[in-house]
């Protein structure tokens, strides 16, 4: 018997039910996936449609920036010290160079390329990215530009680029106060980062590294302006759709006297020294020289490693700022303010005279300090002490006062701190004290160091800029302005003056006190160098000992190797009623200071004093 066939029922309620759903599953499905795409479409359109315009212009619209002209530089008169002159470099990208050797090989043909600098190349290339253009070769003649040109096709990923370079008409006349510019290297970009400054060096390839340069970077760079260029797939300009030019850099003007300047570098010929003179009415610099100095040109394009070898390496040391990093012993030249203290302190006064047999001696101590005039002065004053540099004066003087109140006073003018002029290149030398010789050598100050100090020997180092300052200081009766060397600036079109530091005066207790150091300064200056001047001047030499010489030995420069010889030095100032200029000479291993220094002296206050200036709406 067949099997009885199953009979299916049909629940038409349950399927449509599971029908519908499924449908509306699928229906919210649908809804959802169509509301991500629509709302997609609206962010791609709407709100994100101005980034997503600009990175689509992107592919086709390039933005170059461009560098800004650097503000030239000018003396007090208007002369000019720091110029701009076009230039042409060898730059290369180096993602498109496939073999670097085979590329100078070949590039050497037609432009020279030694192994130094392609061993700085490729030291550089280490810490530079590959895309960003680097420069081969700088200061390219009119003929190297010729010929490359004429084979760039044979060279892809390099290429000539046109510019502005900074330029120094005077090479090595100003180099230790104008400083240089040079290649931004990484140093310089970390400085810049964390300034938030490195967007406006976007197109710049140098920036200042010493001196004014250095000090006003920011004045002198300006802000950098940009090109939209339209370009093809290959990167091909098509044309130029915008120019934002560039904000020049401001114009600036220095105190200083170019005339006096030159003046005084021919005077040092190359000896090792320096000169520092000074407006004592407002601590304007009117010239600061160091001697030997070097051409600050080589440094813009940068200068090749024996180059900076052979600077490095002169025994002259030419890289050092005398004027502000030169350390001396004052010597002699500081007997005035020490002069001065005692009549402050009342351990002297006008009438105060000394015997002098030739030495000095601490009550019960065997030890004689000598006076540089072996038989001595006789009977002195103050005037007769400053004007013949009796030593044996101030050793009595120093020995009342003690090194305490002196080191005190010292301070007042200046002295063991830094002037902070407008140039980063400054050491503060050393004014010493009991502190000061407890943490330099951990020992105790003896009353020795007190009379080696009084006449501006032993521990005691100044700068040439720190005498000029302080002798501003003396002549001025108190009176203390920041030396400086910006007068004015350019804004647009006008001359913006900078602002001058005058600091509270000194304030002696017996004002009369001025007066009398000033007089036996411009007696030492009448009986001396200026007994024919048609100008009041009043002065102060000084000769430095670079050695110890013993107590019962002769100094002769003659068997002394030339580096131990004596440091000559002055200062002096002019007119003497209403000083106008202050100059401090040093120099270096010279011998005595009225006979090697003083000839300078004279002549530079001849220089300043005896022109028809004083007319010049400048000064």
């Amino acid at each position: 018997m067949p099997p009885k066939k199953r009979i299916t029922m049909h629940d038409h309620a349950a399927e449509a039910s599971l029908f519908k759903r499924r449908a509306f599953f699928t229906f919210i499905c649908v809804f959802v996936l169509l509301s991500v795409l629509f709302s997609n479409l609206y962010q791609l359109q709407v709100v994100s449609y101005k980034d997503y315009e600009t990175r689509s212009n992107d592919n086709r619209i390039r933005v170059v920036p461009t560098a800004p002209s650097r503000g030239l530089i000018f003396d007090r008169h208007g002369q000019l010290l720091a110029e701009n002159q076009p230039y042409h470099s060898l730059e290369m990208i180096p993602e498109k160079i496939k073999n670097l050797d085979e590329t100078f090989d070949e590039l050497n043909n037609i432009i020279e390329i030694d192994a130094d600098e392609r061993e700085q190349i490729k030291e550089t290339l280490k810490f530079h990215r590959r895309f960003k253009p680097l420069t081969i070769k700088g200061k390219l003649t009119e003929e190297q530009v010729a010929t490359f040109s004429v084979n760039q096709h044979r060279f892809p990923g390099i290429y000539v680029e046109a510019g502005l370079k900074r330029h120094y008409p005077y090479a090595d006349l100003m180099t230790h106060v104008l400083g240089y510019v040079g290649k931004i290297n990484t140093r310089d970009k970390a400085q810049l980062e964390q300034s938030n400054n490195w967007k406006t060096y976007a197109a710049t390839k140098d920036i200042g590294k010493q001196g004014i340069e250095k000090f006003y970077e920011g004045l002198l760079h300006g802000l950098p302006g940009h090109l939209e260029e339209e370009v093809n797939n290959r990167g091909r300009v098509i044309r130029t759709l915008k120019v934002t030019p560039p904000t020049p850099g401001k114009d600036i003007y220095l105190t200083l006297d170019l005339k006096l300047q030159q003046k005084a570098m021919e005077l040092l010929a190359g000896r090792r020294g320096s000169v520092v003179a000074m407006d004592p009415r407002d601590g304007g610099i009117l010239a600061m020289v160091s001697s030997p100095s070097y051409d600050a040109n080589l440094f813009v394009h940068g200068i090749s490693s024996k180059g900076y070898s052979d600077l490095l390496n002169d025994k002259s040391r030419p890289l050092i700022n005398r004027a502000t990093q030169g350390q001396y012993s004052p010597a002699s030249t500081i007997k005035p303010l020490v002069a001065l203290l005692g009549l402050e302190e009342r351990a002297i006064n006008d009438k105060t005279r000394v015997w002098d047999p030739g030495f000095w001696q601490i009550p019960g101590v065997e030890r004689k300090w000598r006076d540089w005039k072996r038989w001595g002065h006789g009977w002195v004053d103050v005037y007769h002490a400053i004007v013949d540099s009796c030593d044996i004066f101030f050793y009595e003087l120093v020995y009342k006062v003690g090194i305490d109140k002196m080191a005190d006073f010292m301070g007042k003018f200046g002295f063991g701190e830094r002037t902070n002029v407008d140039i980063y290149e400054e050491v503060a030398g050393i004014m010493p004290s009991r502190d000061w010789k407890r943490l330099r050598y951990n020992q105790a100050w003896y009353i020795g160091d007190t009379i080696s100090v009084g006449i501006g020997q032993g521990y005691w180092t100044s700068t040439p800029l720190q005498l000029a300052n302080s002798t501003a200081i003396l002549a001025n009766k108190g009176r203390r302005f920041t030396p400086h060397l910006l007068k004015t600036f350019k804004d647009d079109t006008v001359k913006i003056d900078a602002p001058i530091d005058e600091h509270e005066p000194i304030i002696l207790k017996n004002p009369k006190n001025w007066d009398i150091i000033n007089e036996a300064m411009r007696q030492t200056a009448d009986k001396s160098r200026f007994t024919d001047a048609t100008y009041t001047a009043a002065m102060k030499t000084g000769t430095a000992q670079v050695f110890s010489v013993g107590q019962d030995e002769k100094y002769n420069a003659e068997t002394v190797a030339e580096h131990l010889r004596d440091n000559a030095l002055i200062v002096a100032y002019a007119p003497y009623e209403n000083p106008r200029i202050v100059l401090a000479v040093v120099l270096e291993n010279a011998g005595w200071g009225g006979a090697n220094a003083g000839p300078l002296a004279r002549a530079l206050l001849d220089e300043y004093m005896l022109r028809d200036e004083w007319v010049l709406p400048n000064e």
